[in-house]
């Protein structure tokens, strides 16, 4: 078997980007957003401030289930609530969570040819012939 430690790459640094803590949290706000209707609530409120009978009515979905699904979001820190007399009314925290789910669906708009091509460029990708 041959030593991978001949192989010479150009010096990096190796501290690291980013702090442990900031990779969990990641990690929550991923797993939060990766149900697909909470992922559609973020998406809708990424237009501006929503009641919660109003998401719920366009959602078809019960009020409970989508109370359920902000509090998640809330208890993750990506939206905000306020309260005008007997109606609650949700946001984005910030900018940000805009952004992330924005660029999440773009990317998963492009067609999947052009998403294949960019993992699999033929030229840096070694061909292995299959026996049988």
């Amino acid at each position: 078997m041959k030593d991978t430690n001949d192989h010479k790459h150009a010096p990096r640094d190796e501290r690291p980007r980013f702090e442990e803590e900031a990779f969990v949290r990641a990690a929550a706000i991923f797993r939060a957003a990766g149900d697909l209707g909470r992922l559609k609530l973020l998406e809708r409120l990424s237009a501006g401030e929503w009641c919660v009978s109003e998401l719920a009515s366009l959602a078809g979905a019960n009020m409970s289930t989508v109370s359920q699904q902000l509090r998640l979001l809330r208890s993750e820190r990506l939206i905000t609530r306020r309260r005008e007399g007997s109606h609650l009314y949700y946001s984005l925290v910030d900018a940000h969570v805009s952004d992330l789910i924005h660029a999440a669906l773009e990317h998963a708009r492009e067609p999947a040819t052009k998403r294949q091509e960019a993992v699999e460029a033929p030229s840096a990708r070694p061909t292995r012939s299959r026996s049988r």
